[in-house]
Formats: structure tokens, C-alpha cells, sequence
């Protein structure tokens, strides 16, 4: 068993910095703006909870996709204006309130504007929010997760393992 997690923990040292940042996500709005209510995961996932982070911005500021993806949806939902994206790996992101400049199906990457930021999200203490979620595996069963969790320029930290020693 030592010898598995032996190998295991030298495999991830030799992949490297660049390889492990490869599938990471960058800020949806620039520069990094500041965190006005943060991730709050349900538990039970079907309780009240903040199933993604509310990000400080401006009205009509430009808000770009987190990372390559292919939009899924671009419209409104429950009277407010969404867009959600499919990332390779099974990872959704949505952004709100967000008018759509981009169409379903449409490739997009970390330099592509999904659209503008709108007024008028709830509990905003700025002049305009973005709520921006994300959340893993298929929409029926999906886990919600910190986006900013996600990002880039969040270090990665790896844990011991239990009973090694």
C-alpha cells in the first residue's frame, strides 16, 4: 500500500504546475472585482443555500465566459437574464443577470463577452452583481461548487492521505 501512494504522490509531482492549471477557470468579470456574498452549498442539496458567489460590479459591464465551453443557454429564466455554458469534463457555469450577446451552441473561451451585466440583482450592494455558479455532472443530480474554487489564481493544495505512516 505504501508503495501505490508512494508512486501516486510522485506522479503528481512530476505533472507539473502548467499541467495542473490547464482546466482552471479565470474571473468572469475584469479586473477580479471584489466578493460581495460568497458560496453557501445547500445541505441537503435541495435546501436554501447560495449555490454559486455574487461579484461586485458595474451596469452594462462586459462579463466574459470563465474558460473554453459551448453555451447551453442565453435567454431568460424565471424573468431574469442567464447565460450557462458546458465546460469539457462535465463542469456548467452560469452567470446572471446577464444580456446574452452570445447564442446556444456558439464556442466560447476566456476572451469571449458573454454579454453585459445588468442592474438590479437582489441584495446587490454595488451598483450591479453577478451571480456566478457552478456546478458538476448532469443538471438532475448536479453537485453545486465554488467557482472560486475554480480559479487560476487559487493555489491548489493537496491533503495526506489517511494511515499513510
Amino acid at each position: 500500500m505504501r508503495v501505490i501512494a508512494g508512486l501516486a504522490v510522485v506522479l503528481l509531482l512530476c505533472a507539473g504546475v502548467g499541467r495542473a492549471d490547464s482546466g482552471r477557470l479565470t474571473w468572469p468579470l475584469r479586473p477580479p472585482p471584489a466578493v460581495t456574498r460568497a458560496f453557501d452549498a445547500p445541505s441537503p442539496d435541495w435546501q436554501r443555500g447560495h449555490r454559486g458567489v455574487d461579484l461586485a460590479g458595474a451596469p452594462g459591464q462586459p462579463v466574459y465566459a470563465a474558460g473554453p465551453a459551448t453555451v447551453v443557454f442565453a435567454g431568460k429564466l424565471a424573468g431574469r437574464p442567464v447565460v450557462s455554458l458546458a465546460h469539457a469534463g462535465g463542469l456548467r457555469t452560469s452567470y446572471e443577470p446577464v444580456e446574452a450577446a452570445v447564442q446556444v451552441g456558439q464556442l466560447v473561451d476566456s476572451s469571449t463577452a458573454l454579454g453585459r451585466l445588468v442592474a438590479g440583482h437582489e441584495g446587490c450592494p454595488a451598483a450591479a452583481c453577478l451571480h456566478w455558479g457552478a456546478m458538476w455532472g448532469p443538471a438532475s443530480r448536479a453537485d453545486y461548487v465554488d467557482p472560486l474554487g475554480l480559479l487560476a489564481s487559487t493555489p491548489i493544495r493537496l491533503k495526506p492521505l489517511a494511515g499513510l505512516g
